[in-house]
């Protein structure tokens, strides 16, 4: 942009004056047509021309190549699932677009995921599906490969660890791994606190503190993450949606670019806040746990609002 060389409220009162413009150019104190168009003249040779101005404050958006979408609440509730999903997904297909389910569940395998949504009638192959059990076995991967974990979780945690090289034990874990099950212990929160205030590395999945059933909400790996840091005076780290390593080790995984993805959601809080910190373009579904009057309670905001995913069908 070129530089300023006058003051808005400074300028025009000196165009406005007649021995600016000519006596002939200036009548009852009224700038005629061609006067504005001087006027606009001298903002082009200042600022640039409308069309320049305009491109450098207009954000350009790449095409969507690339998508991500939640499970829960975006393509299904429970064992249904909700209108405009299958369209979605075979309009991916047709066009041949990367994308991935991206779930904080990590209860099931990506192939239990899989089979739960082809009972709902939604094809989705089990290479799709990233949760954040994967995530967890990824991250820790690279963090320190081959090593060990205190495990509180289920198969879909268990498995993925497993898968990457992990030793699951209670004695002298380099980890303590919480995840999601509906089966939590007393004796293996137990075991957890005393590990990690033994020194333990203290990781868990996801920080959702409720998951949806058909009878309500119940506590979720957050709810119980909260009372081991009550008792250990140590937080954890948590792997799964909002955290942005989530996002990144999906879209290494179909080799997808920030600026060219899509995040689709039902939450605030996670969803869309990965999807903001992520870089992505980021549409809140109304289909799942945020309602419209919710959304001006956060700091940040999506860069759209839909009713369902069955407006989204048209985008891809």
């Amino acid at each position: 942009m070129r530089p300023v060389v006058f003051a808005g409220v400074a300028a025009f009162g000196f165009c406005r004056h007649p021995r600016f413009w000519g006596p002939k150019e200036y009548e009852g104190n009224t700038l005629k047509s061609h006067t504005a168009d001087k006027l606009e003249a001298m903002m082009d040779a200042t600022f640039g021309t409308k069309e320049e101005r305009e491109k450098e404050i207009t954000p350009v958006m790449k095409p969507i190549k690339y998508w991500l979408t939640d499970m829960d609440g975006v393509l299904v509730h429970e064992t249904k699932a909700i209108p405009g999903a299958a369209e979605f997904l075979q309009a991916l297909r047709d066009k041949g677009r990367e994308y991935l389910v991206l779930t904080n569940n990590s209860v099931f395998t990506p192939r239990d995921l899989s089979a739960r949504l082809e009972a709902s009638g939604l094809e989705v192959p089990e290479e799709r599906i990233w949760t954040s059990a994967l995530a967890t076995a990824s991250f820790l991967k690279t963090q320190s490969p081959k090593s060990s974990a205190y495990v509180v979780g289920e198969a879909g945690l268990t498995t993925a660890l497993y898968q990457a090289g992990y030793v699951m034990t209670s004695t002298n874990p380099e980890y303590v791994v919480l995840g999601e099950t509906r089966s939590y212990s007393f004796d293996q929160i137990a075991t957890a606190v005393q590990l990690i205030s033994k020194g333990a590395k203290f990781i868990a999945t996801n920080p959702d503190k409720t998951g949806p059933t058909k009878d309500g909400p119940i506590p979720a790996t957050g709810a119980v993450a909260a009372m081991i840091t009550a008792a250990t005076g140590k937080n954890p780290y948590f792997i799964g949606k909002p955290n942005p390593v989530m996002f990144r080790t999906g879209l290494n995984k179909i080799g997808a670019h920030s600026e060219e993805t899509a995040m689709i959601g039902d939450r605030m809080e996670t969803d869309m806040l990965a999807g903001v910190e992520s870089g992505l373009h980021t549409f809140l579904v109304l289909t799942g746990s945020t309602h419209r009057e919710h959304i001006t309670d956060f700091s940040y905001r999506p860069n759209e609002v839909v009713d369902s995913i069955a407006d989204i069908i048209a985008r891809v």
